[in-house]
């Protein structure tokens, strides 16, 4: 074993479930042959502990660094800070400076808290629509976090949360007295929402939703879920934590003319340093204060200061521009090279975010299988890309270069019959699974 599976066999025993983040877990990719731990990394370039290099063509730090990897104009503004001091007893002027240019990219917000993860910044959110509405439940569509109010939905029933990003989360250590607070509706299905809405007698305090990850909104959902929202009295939240900045600059929401009451940021707001932003209308987020919502950490230094960088540099280059240009080159790769080798997949989700399946009767060897194949011509790859600044298009052309090598390659081991016996490793996991 090289040290990088050394290392994590290690970790397995110390840390239960081996990462800190279920989405970096190995068995996700490739069991015992993907490398767990990076020792540098640099635009979209990484090192593991063996001195291999690898292009990631995949989550990019799970969608956190828009920018790039170690982005010299992002380093030098916080290693200014942290030689300046990133923690004392006072607090820092960039919560301001950074207060002021989320408001003037969301003219609709008044006021703002910060955070320094996505998870808690949208529990906040929650937090703050139930103290301003005096009201208990919560409506939501979509992925986010793991905080007992959204794993609540399956204390009722297990499979609630299946349809929203990860199957087979198990509520276990959320209180079962949760039980009937948190209801699942799928993304542009107003019917569904207005049925939790009414059935739950004025006892809603939040509609918690994307605005957009896998699919385009319907013409008037979001106008639909506004005038619900104002109708019944509840605090209408966008989780903009994977969606924002990617289609604009600030949150998705912009774009589709959609104004909620509490907008929640967080992973690429900062590219790849701890920071979330919770904004809002002054109405609602002066309920904060009846609430106490308070942490050390969220007064650091480094955080504020990384994001100011990253804002600014997105608004300066324009980054959106060329993240929906290379993820439509990527999605449009896929789909070529699947037809040209007669293979079966299916593309989806917005060009920054794009998904592929391989649609056949055992998907999940095939996935395991693309990502050993190209692992080996040097690539971090599942069937998933996330973009950034840093994907160059002489790296895209190799990487679907590779891809087509691949797909050719997969076609022909379908057509042999019995595709497991090609893996060098256990098939990946589809989702959530204990790590014994």
């Amino acid at each position: 074993m090289n040290k990088t599976q050394q290392l994590y066999e290690k970790a397995k025993t110390m840390i239960p479930g081996g990462t800190q983040l279920l989405s970096k877990r190995p068995e996700l990719f490739l069991p015992n042959l993907w490398p767990a731990y990076y020792k540098k990394a640099k635009g979209c370039e990484v090192w593991d502990l063996d001195d291999r290099k690898y292009y990631d063509m995949s989550y990019m730090g799970i969608g956190a660094c828009i920018l790039g990897y170690s982005d010299d104009y992002i380093n030098g503004a916080v290693i200014a800070a942290i030689t300046n001091g990133s923690m004392t007893t006072l607090n820092v002027p960039e919560e301001v400076e950074l207060a002021e240019l989320l408001m003037k990219i969301h003219p609709w917000s008044d006021m703002v808290r910060y955070a320094r993860t996505g998870g808690e910044a949208v529990a906040i959110a929650v937090r703050i629509a139930r103290a301003k509405t005096g009201k208990n439940k919560v409506v939501f569509s979509g992925y986010h976090g793991w905080h007992d109010w959204y794993l609540a939905a399956n204390l009722s029933n297990k499979k609630a949360l299946n349809g929203h990003l990860l199957p087979g989360l198990d509520p276990n250590g959320v209180p079962k007295q949760l039980i009937g607070t948190a209801f699942p509706f799928y993304y542009n299905d107003i019917d569904s929402l207005l049925y939790h809405v009414k059935k739950n007698k004025n006892d809603i305090a939040a509609i918690v939703a994307e605005p957009i990850r896998n699919m385009f909104p319907d013409e008037n959902y979001f106008s639909s879920m506004r005038e619900i929202a104002d109708k019944y009295g509840i605090v209408l939240i966008a989780d903009e934590v994977s969606s924002g900045w990617r289609l604009n600059i600030g949150g998705a929401h912009l774009k589709f003319n959609y104004t909620p009451d509490i907008a929640v940021f967080a992973k690429g707001m900062s590219n790849g340093f701890p920071m979330a932003a919770i904004i809002g209308k002054k109405e609602v987020m002066d309920e904060a204060q009846t609430s106490f919502i308070s942490s050390t950490y969220w007064t650091e230094k480094i955080g504020p200061v990384a994001a100011i960088a990253s804002i600014n540099k997105m608004i300066r280059t324009k980054t959106y521009c060329h993240l929906e240009k290379v993820g439509k080159k990527i999605q449009e790769g896929w789909a070529v090279s699947a037809k040209g080798n007669n293979l079966n997949i299916s593309v989806s989700g917005i060009y920054p975010l794009g998904h592929f399946n391989f649609q056949d009767n055992n998907p999940l060897v095939l996935k395991t299988l693309f990502t050993q194949f190209m692992l080996e011509d040097g690539f971090l790859a599942t069937n998933a890309f996330y973009a950034s600044l840093a994907h160059t298009d002489e790296i895209v052309d190799l990487y679907l270069k590779s891809v087509n090598k691949t797909f050719k390659k997969i076609k022909g081991i379908i057509d042999e019959g019995n595709p497991e016996k090609h893996l060098k490793s256990e098939v990946c996991q589809s989702g959530f699974k204990r790590l014994t």
